[in-house]
């Protein structure tokens, strides 16, 4: 019989793995986890989001989590995360295809993210 999944923790897992200034939508991160329930992704980041780097996980069309506008666009400017603004200035989002991040290609297997290193590399982690 194979192990119970725990989902809100392969969620954090693949949170934590995104770099910073990229971004995976709340569709991309259940993909990675071979599902396609990206409102329990978004239920899991609304009660355990607070300790990761929850704006990272964004809606599909580019922008951040609702409520949380303010607080994210501070953040992509602090990691120099590829937005786009409109004519105006008055609105922006995420230019998805700038910022937008796989982990196919970095450590990742099918079994899931890369082994955490044993020593923190400087970076916030």
């Amino acid at each position: 019989m194979p192990e119970p999944v725990d989902f809100g923790a392969e969620v954090a897992a693949v949170v934590r793995a995104i770099p910073p200034a990229r971004v995976m939508t709340y569709g991309d991160v259940a993909a990675v986890l071979g599902s396609r329930a990206s409102r329990a992704v978004g239920k899991v980041m609304a009660h355990e989001g607070s300790d990761l780097p929850w704006w990272r996980v964004v809606r599909s069309g580019g922008l951040p989590p609702v409520h949380h506008e303010a607080r994210a666009l501070e953040q992509y400017r602090v990691e120099g995360t590829p937005l786009r603004w409109s004519r105006d200035g008055a609105s922006w989002r995420l230019d998805m295809r700038r910022a937008r991040w796989s982990p196919s290609g970095d450590g990742w297997t099918d079994d899931g993210p890369p082994d955490e290193p044993d020593e923190p590399d400087g970076l916030g982690g």
